[in-house]
């Protein structure tokens, strides 16, 4: 390697790591003050807000099987709110309906966690992060490996410096989602299958079930790519429902109405949650109309791809890229619009298109939209440091109003760019399959 090109890569991840530090600094230090400030203002201030999204988990699983109470019941929500708010909600503050904040899980996630329940949630949440943060740097070798695609140490350690200082990541860990562990369970069931240790990809995928809609369209695509060869796939399948088989169990033997508990949650959950970004970006006039018909259109396509795609090769591009727009539509349709956190299903789709984009530019519109996708994707890098540098000249009524959310502005378009980009380079693959057939006929 030449002396130019050397340096070459030393400045980017020069700059990378700058943007990286930027990014984490705004969001510690600028966006989650704020958000701690409209907290309190709404009465939501004196409880946890690091942590808040697994404090209900540890909670549940400490009071649950310690002390067998129901996780979905109405004392034990209540008592979530506390820890949460300060205070357990009422009709008298319409900022949050009274059930917010139920225990949204399916009950066997309190069983695989159970672990974290036995020490204090101060402890908790410091480990938890820590974890989440390694498991999620992780996840991009994994994904590497699972697509069949290979990247240069200065490359891979850009992607996972980005990737950790992405809003996304970023909102997860100080929430600590458990949307970055389906992430990586999702990573590490394909290593396995692409490894063609089908039993062990099945199983990590019934574990990624803690948040099934996350994996809901992926888990129907590869069952019914492994039914497709059931004498060379079945461990597969045995290894998904057999795992599968084995939480329900448990947890029904543990809360033997959970089921139903949890349906009853579920359906309630979508009043006080937002739509999913194809009806979000509509507004809510048109988008409560044609939201509906535009998601199921989008699901309808993603069904119909998948089963196209059901005889493609594990080591394929084919394989690669429907998985890819499997998740991508994932995020568009199954997941609530604020839940910016779950778009790390979009890293396997982003890591495709940054190492392999150059074989599929040739056409003009898969030109421009990859120029749209990748400005609204770096942005926030682009924009974090000029944000910290005008903030000294701001007061902070005009910081607040203008320049806060100016790094996350391009969060909710860039799944969109994304699911198109990858949908284009479908179409691309498909079309040079057919014309290679043809050439051999």
């Amino acid at each position: 390697m030449s002396n130019s090109v050397v340096w070459r890569s030393r400045g980017v991840l020069g700059a990378v790591i700058l943007c990286a530090v930027c990014m984490v600094y705004y969001h510690l230090v600028y966006f989650v003050p704020r958000a701690q400030e409209i907290r309190t203002a709404q009465g939501f201030g004196t409880g946890y807000s690091f942590g808040a999204d697994f404090y209900p988990i540890w909670f549940t699983a400490r009071e649950g099987l310690l002390q067998h109470r129901d996780p979905y019941s109405p004392e034990m929500t209540r008592k979530i709110q506390i820890g949460l708010f300060g205070r357990p909600l009422d009709a008298q503050h319409p900022a949050a309906p009274i059930d917010y904040r139920t225990f949204a899980y399916p009950a066997f996630t309190d069983i695989l966690l159970w672990p974290l329940a036995i020490l204090p949630f101060s402890v908790v949440r410091i480990v938890l992060a820590l974890i989440l943060a390694a498991v999620t740097a992780l996840s991009i070798v994994l994904w590497l490996k699972a697509l069949q695609l290979l990247a240069g140490p200065a490359m891979l350690t850009a992607l996972i410096l980005l990737t950790l200082s992405s809003y996304a990541v970023l909102e997860g860990l100080f929430a600590e989602q458990m949307g970055l562990l389906v992430g990586f369970l999702l990573a590490a069931s394909l290593t396995a299958l692409v490894r063609e240790r089908l039993f062990l990809s099945g199983s990590l995928l019934a574990l990624a079930l803690i948040k099934p809609q996350m994996i809901l369209l992926v888990a129907l695509y590869l069952l019914c790519w492994a039914c497709v060869r059931w004498r060379t796939r079945w461990p597969f399948v045995a290894g998904f429902f057999s795992v599968s088989a084995l939480l329900l169990v448990s947890s029904l033997l543990v809360w033997p109405r959970w089921i139903q508990e949890w349906l009853r949650v579920m359906f309630g959950y979508r009043q006080y949650s937002t739509p999913p970004l194809a009806s979000l970006l509509l507004g809510h006039q048109i988008g409560s109309r044609l939201g509906p018909i535009l998601i199921a259109a989008l699901l309808a396509s993603a069904l119909a791809v998948a089963w196209r795609m059901r005889h493609s090769s594990a080591a394929s591009m084919e394989f690669a890229l429907t998985l890819s727009f499997l998740l991508a539509i994932t995020v568009i349709t199954l997941l609530p619009g604020h839940a910016v956190y779950d778009h790390v299903l979009l890293l396997p789709g982003v890591i495709v298109i940054v190492l392999s984009w150059r074989n599929f530019a040739a056409t003009r519109p898969f030109r421009v939209i990859l120029a749209i996708t990748a400005l609204a994707v770096f942005w926030p890098w682009i924009s974090a440091p000029i944000v910290i540098a005008i903030r000294p000249m701001l007061s902070h009524d005009l910081f607040v109003s203008k320049m806060l959310t100016l790094p996350i502005r391009t969060a909710a378009s860039i799944p969109f760019g994304v699911c198109a980009l990858l949908g284009l380079m479908m179409w691309r693959e498909a079309d040079k399959k057919t014309r290679n057939g043809n050439e051999a006929n």
